[in-house]
């Protein structure tokens, strides 16, 4: 069987097609979004009548290859990844993701897994690799089947709310004032955000915190950790959510890492734990009718957190969790390239005067490191923004916590003082790359982390990011003018 047959036929995916069947009756939908994820993280995918939801099941749809890569033409005028005498790909929805949208509720939405087109002459039916989302899927399993253990993940998403002329274009402003952490300027907000959290809950995220950050128009609103596959879906969604509400509130949802200077950059610290068993509790948030399938609305709890401390030192994390902060440790200037992956995402960490996660060094609630064990029982990877793609980042970092782990690495010892006051005192610490072109380097030089992104992911990757850096490097841009403009003779 091909992987294609092998993926329609798996046990119980039969049920589940029914039960999608079930809800469409139940909630009246008549259309709904077949979506999958592209290289950067965006949502694309096509459109079709809830009558064909059996069909569509089974068979899936056809899409360009090159839909992976945003259907991109790089500054040479060449389709990335893909050229137009390529295949088109066959899309397979996952009924467990199935859930109405709240603001048309008409309309569903499904995530799909992506495969080569059953005539292709080589590997017919195969995965497509250059499937982000069927990629992280894949190295889920293979962890948790050699190490029996789970990756739980959790995030925090700043992002900014900005507002629109009356013609729509961008003022260039954010809503409210730079206070972080002011209620006054959070209840400023607070029709936007309350949107959000309605749209939210009817979607599966269990909102649990939000504040407003110290940027203009900047709020961080999160929901509740799961595995990692669920947490990036839950990820990708309410960055869909929030480009509604922006358009109900004639305002830009900006995930741009940095588009103000002189405030802090929005961040996406991604909060890990490796755990051995546990159960998945259905209906977390008390739905009296859920508004989709259960598996949307499922949170995995409980088991045994291998990251909490297993001697007296409640600092300490636990061995697994020590092994995986080597592994990690080693590879943080190749994960920058997926956690840092915008020319933009640099202004980030050039900005050091607001926390930017510059160092390639860990400790305890230390926001001066790249990473830090922020309570017992987890540690927050910092050096990721807004504009990453949840899933390759999940997948580099399982093969970051497999290394360590497999190989019973140790780290150093953790940093307790603020990392520029111990280089002022003589510790020598490496920077991270600080450039998209630098990241890509040293990407480029990772095999543990280039095989994150197997086969044509990581060719799509590199050409799409590597023609990012090139376009930047070749434009001129205000700076070049204000500077140079006028300074001769």
């Amino acid at each position: 069987m091909t992987d294609l047959e092998k993926h329609v036929s798996q046990p119980g995916r039969a049920k589940l097609v029914k039960d999608v069947r079930a809800k469409i009756k139940e909630l009246g939908i008549t259309y709904i979004y077949f979506q999958f994820i592209s290289v950067t993280g965006r949502v694309v995918g096509k459109g079709i009548p809830a009558d064909h939801w059996e069909r569509t099941a089974e068979k899936g749809f056809q899409l360009v290859y090159g839909s992976t890569a945003n259907l991109f033409l790089d500054r040479h005028n060449n389709y990335i990844g893909y050229g137009p005498e390529a295949m088109e790909l066959v899309g397979i929805p996952d009924p467990e993701t199935f859930v109405q949208l709240p603001w048309d509720k008409r309309v569903g939405r499904v995530f799909c897994t992506c495969f080569r087109n059953r005539e292709e002459r080589e590997n017919p039916g195969g995965h497509l690799t250059s499937d982000c989302r069927g990629n992280l899927r894949i190295f889920m399993d293979e962890f948790k089947k050699k190490h029996g253990l789970e990756l739980r993940v959790g995030t925090e998403p700043e992002m900014m709310w900005l507002t629109r002329n009356e013609d729509g274009s961008p003022t260039g402003k954010g809503f409210s004032k730079p206070f972080c952490y002011h209620i006054d300027q959070f209840e400023s907000l607070r029709p936007v955000f309350m949107k959000v959290i309605e749209y939210s809950n009817a979607m599966g995220l269990d909102m649990i915190q939000g504040d407003h950050e110290d940027a203009p128009g900047q709020l961080e609103l999160n929901w509740t950790y799961d595995n990692v596959l669920r947490n990036a879906d839950r990820l990708s969604t309410y960055r869909q959510i929030c480009a509604q509400v922006a358009r109900e509130h004639n305002l830009i949802a900006c995930f741009m890492t940095k588009p103000f200077m002189g405030v802090s950059a929005s961040g996406c610290h991604t909060n890990m734990s490796l755990w051995k068993g546990g159960k998945v509790k259905v209906n977390r948030l008390g739905h009296k009718s859920l508004p989709g399938v259960d598996g949307v609305f499922s949170y995995v709890e409980g088991g045994t957190n291998t990251f909490m401390p297993d001697t007296k030192d409640m600092q300490m994390p636990g061995k697994i969790g020590l092994q995986s902060i080597a592994g990690i440790m080693k590879h943080l200037p190749a994960l920058t390239a997926l956690g840092s992956s915008t020319v933009n995402s640099y202004r980030r960490l050039w900005d050091q005067g607001f926390w930017a996660p510059v160092y390639a060094d860990w400790g305890y609630q230390n926001r001066t490191c790249g990473l830090r064990v922020s309570a017992p029982g987890r540690f927050e990877y910092r050096s990721v923004d807004s504009m990453h793609n949840p899933y390759l980042l999940g997948a580099a970092l399982l093969k970051a916590c497999d290394e360590g782990i497999s190989k019973k690495m140790k780290p150093a010892a953790p940093e307790s003082r603020n990392i520029y006051e111990a280089q002022k005192a003589g510790k020598d610490v490496k920077k991270l790359p600080l450039s998209l072109g630098e990241a890509l380097d040293r990407l480029a030089e990772d095999e543990v982390i280039k095989s994150a992104m197997p086969d044509e992911m990581y060719k799509v990757f590199h050409w799409y990011k590597n023609d990012e850096w090139e376009r930047f490097l070749g434009a001129t841009t205000q700076w070049d003018l204000d500077t140079y403009l006028d300074c001769l003779p």
